[in-house]
């Protein structure tokens, strides 16, 4: 069988990664912004991007699923010519997928454990 490089999914986890922070960024920047000593009246501000999270979640919800289907999916080892990816270089891709996933998901539900840490 002849090896062809895989598809990457680099793309859909940018994508996704990019999606996470807009979708935490009324809550995740003010704080890191704090903790860098960076402070004024206009961190307020961020919060109005709140009405926004929803669909950055959902951005980063189809991006992640985007990734999956590409490691995942019926393509995703062998196409129907017979050209195949190497399955190590497929085994460390969907390592690398599900790290990503846990620090997106990590991102994502940020709003939401905030309050018990504080």
């Amino acid at each position: 069988m002849a090896q062809r490089p895989a598809q990457s999914s680099l793309p859909a986890l940018l994508g996704a990664t990019a999606a996470a922070i807009g979708a935490s960024v009324c809550c995740v920047v003010p704080l890191v912004l704090v903790l860098m000593g960076i402070s004024g009246a206009w961190i307020s501000n961020l919060t109005a991007l709140d009405a926004w999270r929803p669909w950055f979640s959902a951005a980063t919800l189809v991006c992640l699923g985007w990734a999956f289907w590409m490691l995942y999916g019926p393509a995703a080892r062998c196409r129907t010519d017979g050209i195949c990816v190497e399955p190590a270089l497929l085994r460390r891709r969907r390592r690398w997928l599900w790290f990503a996933a846990g620090l997106i998901a990590l991102l994502l539900l940020f709003p939401y454990y905030i309050g018990w840490l504080l």
